[in-house]
C-alpha cells in the first residue's frame, strides 16, 4: 500500500495521511486505486464486515444505519470559521475549537479496523469544471457508495501531483454495536473546515453525513465557487427535446419531496439528477454533473409512476445499495411502493414483523420514509452522452420548484434573470421532509433548495447569482414550478404526469416559440398552447375550468409570501439591495392587480405579452 501512495508525489497529502493515521490508529491501511480488483475488495469487505447484507441478487446489498442515524444531523453539522464568526441561518463553530474537538473524539477511533484511502474526481476527468477529493474512512460501505457515485481518480492524482488541489474527507463510523450500527451517536460530529478544505465526520453511518463527495463536498464546492465566481448547485441537469429535434438543457433545484427526481425522469435526456457545477464560458452558462451515480429516496417508487427507476432497482443484473429498507427473510428488498405486501425480515429498527411497535407504542414502518438507493446513473436508458463531456452543456433554463398547496401556479417564467434569481430561487419555500431530523409537514424557507448545504450566507449566495448573470451574454431563462397546488376540496389539481407538459412549454419559451400572459409575478402559459401540449404529449383534454384553477393569481396569498420573504432577508445583513427592490416592485404590482381585479385574478383577464 505504501507503494501506491508513493506514486502520488504530494508531500502535503503524505503529511495529512500520517496525521490522521496517528490520531485514528487503524490496524491497517488500504489504498483504493479504482482497479476492478480494488472495487471487488471493497464490495466483499462491506459484506464480510456486516456493513451491508446480501440479498437474493448478487450485486444488490442492504445497509442499515440504525434508528438514531437515519438522516442528516443539522444540530451537529457545523461550518468551522476562524475566530468563531457567525453566518445567518447556518450552524457555525470556531475553527480551532472544532478541529480540536473532533480530533479528540477521533483518537483511537479506528483501532482494530482497516482504514481506506480513496481518490475521486468531482466531475469529468480533464475538465476545467472538475474538483478532486481524497476520502479517508473505516467504512467499506462509504467507499462502496463512492465507487458507484463518482469517478475514481487515483491515476489523475499520480499524473497531477504535486500540483493538484483537492478536498479531504475524514470519516469513521466509530464503535459499532451488535447490529453494526454506530454506537456513540451522541458524539456524532460533522465539521466542515472551509479554510482547510477538509471535512471531519465521526460516529455516524448515514450517507448524507459520511459520503464525503455528496453533500459535504457540495458545501466546499459552494464556498470555492463563491471565491472564484461560479455556481455550485443542488440541481439536476436534463435535456428537453423541442421542435426539429433540438435539445435544450435545464437545471432544476427542488427541496426534498418536491418532485426533483420525478422531473428528471420526465425529461427526454438526463445529464445528472442532483448536483451541478455551472460556469460562464465565453459569456454562456455551461454546466456539468460532477457525479456518475444516483443516491435517491426510494420511498414511494413504484412501477406505475416510476417505471424506469423501478426496473433498475428490481433488475437482477444491476448494482444497487439499498439503505434502511426492509430485507425480508427470503432475501427480497421491500419498500413502500412495491405492489406486494411486506413479509417479516430485518429493517432499520432490527427485526420486523407486521404490527411491530416501538418503545412508545408507535407502529414501526417496514421501510423508513428516508430509505435510499445508490446506483449508477449509467443504467438510465435516456442518459445523455454529454455526462462525460469536459466542456459541459449549455444551460437554457433554470427551474426552481417547491411544494405550495395554496399560492403558486404549476409553471411560471420570471421577467428576467434578476427577477428570477430573487422571486424563484431566493424566495423558494416548501415543506419539511424526513430527510432531516425534525418534524415533517411544516413549511420552511429553502432558498435555491440549498439552505442545508450552504457554507456562505444566503445573502452572499443571492449576490453570487446576480453577479454571475452579469458575466453572461445569453442568460438562461428562470422558471418556478409547483406540482402541489390543491383545489377547494384539498385535492391536488395536477397529475404526476403533467410535468411533461410544463417542461415542454418551458422549452418553447426558452426559444420564444410561444406567447405568454404577463401577470404581476411573471409569465404564464396561454390557454390554447396548453390545450395543444396536453393533447400532443399526454393525449389528455385540458379544460378552461382547470386552467383558471391553476393559473389564477391568488393575490392575498402571494402578498403574504412576499412579506414572509422580506422579513427573513431583512434579518440577513449582507442581502443585496436588489432583492428588496425586486420584491417591493412585485408587491406593488400585486396590490395594483388586486385593486383592479380583486384578490383572485383570472388569467383570462390578463393580456398576452
Amino acid at each position: 500500500m505504501l507503494e501506491r501512495l508513493a506514486r502520488i508525489r504530494d508531500p502535503e497529502l503524505h503529511r495529512w495521511l500520517y496525521e490522521v493515521i496517528s490520531v485514528a490508529k487503524p490496524s491497517s491501511v488500504y489504498v483504493v486505486t479504482g482497479s476492478e480488483e480494488d472495487v471487488e475488495y471493497v464490495r466483499r469487505a462491506a459484506l464480510e464486515r456486516g456493513e451491508e447484507l446480501p440479498t437474493k441478487y448478487p450485486k444488490h446489498t442492504v445497509h442499515f444505519d440504525g434508528p438514531k442515524d437515519l438522516a442528516r444531523d443539522r444540530k451537529n453539522t457545523r461550518i468551522l470559521i476562524s475566530g468563531g464568526g457567525s453566518i445567518p441561518l447556518i450552524n457555525t463553530y470556531d475553527r480551532e475549537a472544532g478541529v480540536r474537538e473532533v480530533l479528540d473524539i477521533a483518537r483511537g477511533i479506528m483501532a482494530g479496523k482497516e482504514m481506506f484511502v480513496a481518490f475521486y474526481c468531482f466531475g469529468p476527468p480533464g475538465s476545467d469544471f472538475t474538483l478532486y477529493a481524497v476520502q479517508v474512512t473505516d467504512s467499506a460501505y462509504v467507499v462502496h457508495s463512492e465507487n458507484i457515485l463518482y469517478r475514481s481518480c487515483y491515476e489523475e492524482f499520480v499524473r497531477k501531483a504535486p500540483g493538484i488541489r483537492y478536498a479531504r474527507f475524514f470519516h469513521s463510523a466509530g464503535e459499532r454495536d451488535e447490529n453494526g450500527w454506530s454506537k456513540n451517536v451522541d458524539r456524532r460530529r460533522i465539521y466542515i473546515d472551509l479554510e482547510g478544505e477538509t471535512v471531519y465526520s465521526v460516529n455516524t453511518q448515514y450517507a448524507g453525513n459520511t459520503v464525503g463527495l455528496k453533500k459535504l463536498m457540495l458545501r466546499l464546492c459552494v464556498y470555492r465557487g463563491y471565491l472564484e465566481g461560479w455556481l455550485c448547485e443542488h440541481m439536476f441537469i436534463a435535456g428537453i427535446r423541442g421542435p426539429g429535434g433540438r435539445v435544450t438543457y435545464f437545471t432544476g433545484a427542488f427541496p426534498a419531496g418536491c418532485g426533483k427526481t420525478s422531473t428528471v425522469f420526465a425529461a427526454d435526456t438526463v445529464v445528472g439528477d442532483d448536483l451541478a457545477i455551472i460556469k460562464a464560458v465565453d459569456g454562456v452558462a455551461r454546466g456539468v454533473n460532477p457525479e456518475v451515480g444516483m443516491f435517491g429516496i426510494i420511498d414511494g417508487v413504484n412501477p406505475a409512476d416510476d417505471p424506469e427507476i423501478y426496473e433498475i432497482l428490481t433488475s437482477p443484473d444491476t448494482e444497487v445499495i439499498f439503505s434502511n429498507v426492509l430485507l425480508t427473510d427470503d432475501g427480497t428488498v421491500w419498500w413502500r411502493g412495491k405492489p406486494e405486501e411486506p413479509k417479516p425480515g430485518i429493517n432499520y429498527a432490527g427485526r420486523w414483523w407486521s404490527g411491530r411497535k416501538d418503545e412508545q407504542g408507535a407502529e414501526v414502518l417496514p421501510s423508513h420514509p428516508n430509505a435510499r438507493f445508490t446506483t449508477s446513473i449509467r443504467y438510465l436508458k435516456n442518459l445523455d452522452p454529454a455526462i462525460d463531456d469536459p466542456r459541459g452543456v449549455e444551460i437554457g433554463a433554470m427551474v426552481f420548484g417547491g411544494r405550495d398547496p395554496y399560492t403558486l401556479p404549476p409553471v411560471e417564467e420570471s421577467f428576467d434573470w434578476v427577477h428570477g434569481v430573487v422571486t424563484k430561487g431566493a424566495s423558494l419555500e416548501s415543506e419539511k421532509t424526513a430527510a432531516i431530523l425534525e418534524k415533517v409537514g411544516e413549511m420552511e424557507f429553502n432558498p435555491f433548495a440549498i439552505l442545508d448545504f450552504l457554507s456562505i450566507s444566503v445573502g452572499r449566495f443571492v449576490d453570487l447569482h446576480l453577479r454571475f448573470g452579469e458575466k453572461l451574454k445569453v442568460k438562461p431563462k428562470i422558471f418556478g414550478v409547483n406540482y402541489f397546488l390543491k383545489d377547494e376540496n384539498g385535492k391536488y389539481i395536477a397529475d404526476k404526469v403533467d410535468k411533461k407538459v410544463w417542461l415542454k412549454w418551458m422549452e418553447l419559451r426558452v426559444h420564444n416559440d410561444v406567447d405568454a400572459i404577463k401577470t404581476p409575478t411573471g409569465y404564464i402559459p396561454v390557454y390554447e398552447d396548453l390545450v395543444k401540449l396536453f393533447d400532443r404529449y399526454l393525449g389528455k383534454q385540458y379544460s378552461e375550468e382547470r386552467y383558471v384553477k391553476e393559473f389564477s393569481i391568488r393575490v392575498d396569498r402571494y402578498l403574504e409570501k412576499v412579506d414572509r420573504i422580506l422579513r427573513i432577508y431583512s434579518q440577513i445583513p449582507d442581502t443585496p439591495p436588489q432583492l428588496f427592490e425586486v420584491l417591493a416592485d412585485q408587491k406593488r404590482r400585486l396590490v395594483e392587480a388586486r385593486s383592479r381585479y380583486g384578490s383572485i385574478v383570472s388569467p383570462f383577464k390578463l393580456d398576452k405579452s
